[in-house]
Formats: C-alpha cells, structure tokens, sequence
C-alpha cells in the first residue's frame, strides 16, 4: 500500500521546505509540491515537522550484565523506541570469552528475531583478540556487522590489552570497519572500588567518586595514540567528561579520523542525583558516571562545534526492585545502566530547537544523519530524500510530553527524567513506510522490523 503525506514541513540535516511525500513499497518514491498522485492513505501533515527517524546507535536489549538481564528485550525495547520516534537501533551482540564472534551474531540474531518492531543492526562486543577473533572480524563485515566494540574498563570480564586493541584496530582498518571504545581505565577504577569497599563507602555515590573523569581522559587519550599508530578511524562510546572531549577535540584539529558520541543522561542529569535520598542514586548508576556540572556544557559545546556527532543513549535498563537492589550493601553489584531510548528524540528537541541551543538541521544531524554515514547506514536510512527508506517521524513542535514511569513504554521501573515535561510531542512514525504509532496507539508488529546489513565504514 502507498501512502501520501501532504504539507508538511520537511527537515534533513541540510534542507528545510515544505512539501508532499509519496511512499509506495517503504521507500520515498516522489517529493514535490501539490503531489496528485492517488494513494491508498492520505495524512495531512499541515503544521507539523516532517523528520527522518531517529537512530540510537548503542542500545543494549536482552544483554546479560552482574547476575542479570537488562529489562528490556528487544519486543519491549523497539516498541518503546519506536514511541520515542526512533525507527532504527543498533544494539550489541557480545563475544564471550572462549567462544567465537559467530557464535554471538547468531544468539544475538536469535534475540531479535520474531521480536524486533524496527530495524535493527549489530555492532560485536569483543571480549578477547586473538587469531579466532581477528579471522571472524572480516566473516562478521561480509555480513553487515561493520562495528567492534572493545573497552580499556571491566577487568576480567570486558577488558582488553593494548597490544589486543592495537590488534582490533589494524585489522579493522584493514577490512573497512570501525572500532567503538568503552574508554576508562579499568584497573585504576579497580583499585578504587576495593579501596572504598574496605572504607565501608557502600552507597550509590560512591560508583562515580570510584571512576574519576581522569580515568576516562587517560584512556581516550591512550586509545587515540594507538588508532594513530594503527592507521585506524575509532569511534568512543557514552563520552562524558570534559577532559575526555579534550582528547577527541585535539585529535580532530590534527585531522585524524576521531568519533565520539554522547548521551542525554551527560546532558541533562549530573552528580548530584546520586544524592538522592536512600538507594535512589542506584536509578543513575551507569559507566560511565555522571559527571558534576561543570561537564555538561562542555558536551554541549562539542555538540555544537561537532567534535561530537552524535548522541546516543547506552539504553541497558535495570528495575530497582528486582535488580539495582542486588547493589543495595555493596556499590559495585549494582548493574550499570538506565533507560533512555524513548526519551531521546523529545528531551533533545526541546533542549536545542526550542530553547535556540541549535538549529532543526543540526538536530536532525545527531539524532540521525550522522549515526547513519558513520555507521554504514546512509542514505538507506538518516534522511528524507528518494530512493530512502519511508522512515519518518511526524513531530508537533507545539505538543507537550510528560514523562514517567506510569505512563513510559520502556519495561523499567523507573525514569530517569521523572515529572519533566518536553514541548515538541511524537504524533506519528512511519517505519519503511507503515504506520507503527499514531497519536500514542501503537500499530507495529513485533518481528516486522528486519536486520539491516551495513556498509563499510567510510569517513562522513
């Protein structure tokens, strides 16, 4: 069935007009002016924006972490996505240790299947680099996994060597994929941990007094040395601290190829939460920490000199009944993680477009332009142009959201952002072209969403 939008007003990354949309078979097949062609469905769009589909490019549905699993599922979490105006996630397939990266693409595969409402893509977790790994990196590209995410944090879970991500990082550049870091330094951070243990330091405040802003800085800057010597592009996860956007930005003036993305829960919470009274800083126990507020701004100025391309969510949601309280004597046990890939698309909307921070285009751009040239998806996905797929979003920049935990989609217990009301409201998302929400209904399917093979990395 084909689907006629009219009179909307159309933002990408670089263009802003108003026209008609013709959809037929899930891709944009015309765009003009006064469009006549007969359509199966008509939605006036008149006063409305028109917006590609969002793209949360670090999800992490049905992934095990501390003695449990995130809450959401790959059913629970891509519904919820899909409310937030989201029509496309890639989430993390995890290589364990002794066990081969084909063996993880294909569990993870199984994950999503018959479950996925939106489209949906892999980057591997790499626990270990050895022969095996570096040998099943190129099978994982040939079939669309072009992304491996390794981490400097984690010691004897997710840790690795730098001769192991020097390793990752040549063989990366050698097949045409992207190294993702998890940057902070894991065995400082260890011995902290133990240190304020044996102090009797129990409380939710003390996982971020544990991981400084330091042991992120060091990292990144030890990381970027070896991507330099490698040759290799690489790409840092969830970055946080001020220190750590000074690395990426003097590695960027040096014209090498440095990506970072970061997170609302750096922009908009900070220390602070972890306060809170009882155990509720365990709601904002995530790694990395958030930060005090000094830090923010400077995100925000990263965001808008782009030093910073993107904004994602680390989306790995815990209940605090069943699971943070696993952490309740001891900060170290409660799982990391919190909930954000329904909030996104709103909470940036009104803190830049609204309140002039920056433009529609650039909001457009990180939210879904840029995750979509860095990660092998573009011009399928992160724009409204012909040819591209039907993913859109239709935003009210006058609506109102309220957000809670009575009234989210995400299977938590909690929001981060409780009470807080965003303007711009998600009225309607089209994912290849059907209709999967519609004034708060939601018309998607589970397993309708399909696995997207990606493209090799290319430098945006």
């Amino acid at each position: 069935m084909n689907t006629l939008i009219k009179n909307g007003h159309i933002v990408t990354a670089v263009d802003d007009y108003h026209a008609d949309l013709l959809i037929d078979d899930g891709v944009i097949v015309q765009i003009g002016k006064n469009l006549t062609a007969q359509a199966d469905n008509v939605l006036d769009a008149q006063g409305l924006l028109i917006l590609p589909g969002g793209i949360d490019v670090h999800t992490h549905f049905d992934m095990p972490f501390g003695g449990t699993t995130s809450s959401d599922d790959f059913e629970t979490g891509t519904r919820a996505a899909a409310f937030g105006g989201t029509t496309t996630i890639i989430d993390f397939a995890i290589q364990q240790r002794g066990h081969s990266a084909q063996e993880a693409f294909e569990t993870w595969l199984g994950k999503a299947e018959g479950k996925a409402a939106i489209d949906y893509g892999f980057h591997m977790i790499l626990s270990e680099v050895t022969p095996v790994t570096l040998a099943d990196m190129g099978w994982l590209v040939d079939r669309g996994v072009t992304s491996f995410k390794l981490f400097t944090a984690y010691p004897g879970v997710f840790m690795v060597t730098d001769g192991e991500i020097f390793q990752a990082l040549q063989r990366a550049g050698e097949i045409g994929a992207l190294i993702a870091m998890h940057a902070e330094n894991g065995s400082v951070i260890d011995v902290l941990v133990q240190q304020a243990l044996a102090k009797g330091h129990t409380e939710p405040k003390y996982h971020a007094l544990t991981r400084p802003p330091q042991a992120e800085a060091e990292a990144t800057h030890r990381v970027i040395a070896l991507a330099e010597m490698a040759n290799s592009p690489v790409y840092f996860v969830h970055l946080s601290a001020l220190q750590a956007l000074d690395e990426v930005t003097m590695a960027r003036d040096k014209g090498q190829a440095v990506f970072a993305e970061t997170c609302p829960q750096y922009l908009f919470l900070d220390y602070t939460n972890y306060e809170e009274e009882g155990f509720n800083g365990a709601k904002y126990v995530m790694s990395p920490p958030l930060r005090t507020h000094e830090h923010a701004p400077h995100l925000w100025r990263g965001l808008a000199g782009n030093d910073l391309q993107v904004v994602s969510t680390d989306h790995c949601p815990f209940c605090m009944k069943e699971q943070k309280i696993l952490g309740r004597d001891d900060f170290s046990k409660i799982p990391n993680g919190a909930p954000g890939v329904e909030t996104r698309m709103s909470l940036l909307y009104d803190a830049t477009v609204r309140r002039s921070r920056m433009s529609l285009n650039r909001f457009v751009e990180i939210t879904s332009t840029s995750p979509a040239r860095i990660f092998g998806l573009f011009p399928k996905k992160g724009t409204i142009a012909v040819g591209s797929d039907a993913d859109l979003v239709i935003f009210d920049p006058e609506g109102t959201m309220l957000w809670s935990a009575k009234t989210h989609h995400m299977r938590v217990d909690y929001n981060p952002y409780e009470g807080r009301v965003t303007q711009g409201e998600i009225r309607y998302v089209y994912s290849r072209g059907e209709k999967i929400v519609d004034n708060g209904q939601f018309f998607g399917k589970p397993g309708r969403g399909q696995f997207l093979v990606r493209n090799h990395f290319v430098k945006p």
